[in-house]
């Protein structure tokens, strides 16, 4: 962030990448908000209207957040983080009064059409709000209503073969727009990721059309805002909702020219083919001539020492040692003595009574290898009997 570039390797103020699709029923929109995906569906059907809005449709939201999405979701269960971004969804789109409700009624007092929109997490990689109201505003934009006729008493509701469906009447996109501050306020980021999310101080969510309406205002986290920061993301907002605004526009407009001419379209067209490419992958070559080389020149040069340093033995505790300290003579000045003694016709007896008598001589023997001859004849003399 000192140097104006994010993890990603995006400046401070610029969004992901936005991609939006449409499924092949009217209402259903797929937007993939960098690595965010979320999938909206709207329905419909007749409901009887509240008393003290007889004349108006009723629109209701419903947001889920799956365990496909992230590990923290849980099924079935109202997290903090849920009611939250219904609440703002509501006060971005019901609140703001962007659709035409009244257009919704059909019989005064007895039927009204109600609006449904399901909105389904899939991944969650960071600003769900943002990527939720683009996905509701561009369903809503995108369904349409049966047609319906009254003759007395009697509601019919048309079918898509008998008449037209009908498009909600939608007076303007309003649009959230996130904000994430970091070190109270220091430096600003537009459209946080996941990971910016985990270490922000303070998030600001503005909803706003591309006429600089500002239809709800949110802000969350420990941090105190200025009136000038304030002012700042909403100039910053009022630029990215009006792209956001031209791009579900000309999204709309090729599925209509899409349908009109015939050509297939859904997710099954948009979404990219996960096939297994392993296979095809071209052979990489990797040049080993140099590291070889380099290798033997290292093996060259190192310098085999002349006498190998003797590992030390640590003994245990309780043990004892013979001959600790001394030289090891062990076969080495007694070999030719040793293969006499077992060679020679001379009783074994006889052997010890002279090896007694060379030290009563004076001949100074080491402690080692008078313990290894006795071990010796012991054993020949065992082997005798």
């Amino acid at each position: 962030m000192l140097n104006f570039y994010r993890l990603d390797g995006r400046q401070t103020y610029d969004y992901r990448k936005i991609k939006i699709t449409f499924g092949t029923d009217y209402g259903c929109c797929f937007v993939d908000l960098g690595k965010t995906r979320v999938m909206a569906q709207v329905s419909c059907e007749l409901v009887t209207p509240k008393e003290s809005r007889p004349n108006e449709g009723i629109m209701f939201f419903n947001l889920e957040l799956s365990p496909m999405a992230s590990p923290a979701f849980e099924l079935g269960r109202s997290s903090e983080l849920l009611v939250k971004l219904n609440r703002q969804l509501e006060r971005c789109l019901r609140n703001s009064r962007c659709i035409d409700t009244e257009s919704l009624c059909v019989v005064s007092g007895e039927k009204v059409w109600q609006i449904r929109v399901d909105v389904h997490m899939l991944n969650h990689d960071g600003n769900l709000m943002d990527a939720t109201s683009i996905a509701a505003i561009a369903a809503l934009s995108h369904f349409k209503r049966p047609d319906v006729g009254i003759q007395g008493d009697v509601v019919t509701v048309y079918s898509a073969q008998e008449r037209d469906p009908i498009a909600l009447s939608i007076y303007h996109m309003p649009i959230c727009v996130s904000f994430s501050f970091f070190q109270q306020g220091t430096y600003l980021l537009v459209d946080p990721c996941e990971r910016e999310e985990r270490v922000m101080d303070g998030l600001l969510m503005i909803a706003m059309n591309k006429h600089r309406e500002i239809c709800s205002i949110q802000s969350s986290g420990g941090i105190m805002l200025l009136k000038e920061q304030v002012l700042r993301c909403s100039k910053i907002a009022s630029v990215k909702v009006s792209e956001i605004t031209d791009l579900i526009a000309k999204a709309l407009e090729n599925d209509k020219k899409a349908r009109k001419e015939g050509r297939k379209c859904g997710f099954a067209e948009s979404m990219p083919q996960e096939r297994i490419t392993a296979l095809k992958n071209l052979e990489t070559t990797v040049e080993m001539t140099d590291l070889t080389k380099q290798a033997s020149d290292i093996v060259e040069g190192v310098e085999t020492p002349a006498e190998m340093a003797l590992s030390p033995v640590v003994p245990a505790p309780g043990v004892g040692q013979v001959g600790a300290g001394l030289q090891n003579a062990w076969g080495l000045e007694d070999e030719e003595d040793e293969e006499e003694e077992v060679d020679g016709d001379e009783p074994e007896v006889t052997i010890v009574a002279e090896k007694r008598g060379n030290k009563k001589k004076g001949e100074s023997k080491s402690n080692l290898t008078c313990v290894t001859r006795c071990v010796l004849l012991c054993c020949n003399v065992n082997l005798t009997m």
